[in-house]
């Protein structure tokens, strides 16, 4: 249920001024000069589609000038249908039972608490711009209200991934607690709203005595300390998969349009495909490459803009490495190079095994998108050497994570498979394909296939088992902190007509 506090001053007692189960602080006026740091707590998707059902909301009120908390505030909320929206997997996730929120108030019975304490003020937290703002702006949505405004937003994610490098690998909350000995994080709104604060005055103290003694901290012993407490707390390597955005496409009104690919993309072809949010911090490097779409027609790897991409008679497995390059100021990445350039492959005529699956889902319950392929056999050799390379590798830097091969096989005859992931890029409501996908005529005539959306059924459609693709991908090293591997990138998709 709902419980709320206040503090006017630093040494009052919590209690004077305590208001009503439901109410928001009385001591604090909307529009403060307060910080208004929260989290909210959902449901999580089952299925594609599904959306959240918000289960609680958490916020606290943080003087700018000396981070001492004035007020504070938190409530369950009671979904539409409880049954249908805790599932098992919510539950392991952050402990909320059915039971807790049917007792609870609906989100129309708190959104004027919720509105007094955020709008008009600086909102922050830990991956707000992707997650829980999204999630409260959707909960005044449903009850046809509109939604509190920030003057300001501070997400920490992107905010200590910038300046604090990956010294906690992944940054989530949960590692960053570890980091600092701050305890294990408990997925509940205000524990971990002032977990968060908490974080952040340690990673701005860290900086300040770095700052302070730049001689004496320098940057390789800090980043060998940060391996020695890597290896000591089993935390995850410091190399994270790309975040992805948050926002949910609208799935109706789905067009698609052909058009030759012999030539460029029409002027204002990449307008609408960056997400706005990764502006405010380091997340937007990662999807330079991502956002780039080759219009060559050709499958031979020396045609123009294609000279990167490597057939499998250029490739000699003595000249492929693991190189370990700086993210950042103290971070690291690790890459598959060959030659001393970025390994990327390019195959032709692959069987799809399996066509377009929606079974994973990223943080906005939004299908990862991605195919099974056959391969050859010399193929599945220059991965299954990649991938013990890069194995190895990681396990000499110090990672636990347990390693998912790359290659598959199935049938009687252990036929080898791989899964070519199609990355999307998001800008606001609408998502669009990083993969560029063509259409290859019998004749050879190839056609570039633009469309309006991301549609998973429509992608299934035209990548149906049994027809064949020409692909042009990448290999990227991923460490969670609990799974590692590499995820083939597919850059460019020519689906074979028959």
């Amino acid at each position: 249920m709902a419980t709320a506090s206040s503090d006017s001053s630093a040494s009052a007692p919590a209690s004077a001024t305590t208001p009503s189960e439901g109410d928001a602080p009385a001591s604090v006026g909307a529009g403060g000069p307060e910080i208004a740091f929260f989290d909210v707590e959902t449901s999580v998707p089952q299925r594609a589609g599904q959306g959240y059902a918000l289960l609680e909301f958490g916020a606290i009120l943080v003087c700018p000038r000396r981070l001492v908390e004035v007020a504070s505030y938190a409530t369950l909320v009671r979904p539409a249908d409880p049954a249908s929206a805790v599932s098992a997997a919510s539950v392991r996730c952050n402990g909320i039972t059915r039971d807790a929120v049917s007792g609870a108030p609906p989100f129309r019975d708190v959104a004027d608490a919720v509105y007094d304490l955020l709008n008009g003020r600086v909102w922050a937290g830990h991956n707000i711009v992707r997650f829980d703002s999204a999630r409260i702006r959707e909960a005044f949505a449903e009850i046809g209200r509109p939604p509190p405004e920030p003057k300001g937003l501070i997400d920490t994610l992107p905010l200590l991934t910038q300046r604090f490098g990956r010294r906690a690998g992944d940054m989530k909350m949960a590692s960053l607690a570890n980091y600092f000995g701050l305890g294990k994080q408990r997925h509940r709104s205000l524990d971990d709203v002032r977990m968060n604060l908490e974080v952040l005055k340690y990673c701005a103290t860290v900086l300040f005595l770095e700052a302070s003694l730049p001689e004496v901290l320098t940057v390789q012993n800090l980043v060998e300390r940060a391996i020695t407490r890597s290896q000591a707390n089993g935390a995850a390597s410091p190399e994270v998969p790309k975040p992805e955005a948050n926002s949910s496409p609208d799935s109706s009104k789905r067009q698609r349009t052909v058009c030759p690919a012999d030539g460029a993309l029409p002027e204002g072809g990449n307008q609408g495909t960056s997400d706005p949010s990764t502006s405010r911090g380091v997340e937007l490097v990662p999807h330079i490459e991502e956002m780039k779409l080759d219009t060559t027609t050709q499958m031979d790897a020396s045609s123009s803009g294609y000279s990167e991409f490597l057939e499998l008679d250029d490739i000699s497995t003595e000249c492929i490495k693991i190189s370990v390059a700086p993210l950042h100021q103290f971070g690291w990445r690790s890459a598959i190079q060959h030659k001393d350039s970025p390994l990327q492959l390019c195959c032709a005529g692959l069987k799809v095994q399996f066509g377009v699956s929606t079974k994973f889902l990223d943080n906005a319950g939004r299908p990862k998108l991605n195919i099974v392929v056959d391969i050859p056999e010399n193929l599945s050799k220059v991965l299954e050497f990649c991938d013990d390379l890069a194995r190895r590798s990681s396990q000499e830097s110090g990672s636990t994570s347990e390693w998912r091969p790359m290659v598959k096989k199935y049938g009687y005859v252990n036929r080898p498979t791989v899964r070519l992931n199609i990355p999307t890029i998001v800008s606001g409501d609408s998502a669009i394909y990083s993969t560029d996908i063509c259409q290859k005529e019998p004749g050879g005539n190839i056609q570039k296939l633009v469309f309006s959306n991301v549609d998973a059924s429509e992608l299934d459609s035209l990548l149906v088992r049994g027809s064949k693709v020409d692909a042009f991908f990448s290999l990227e090293i991923y460490d969670y902190q609990q799974n590692a591997g590499i995820r083939l990138v597919a850059k460019r998709l020519l689906v074979h007509s028959k």
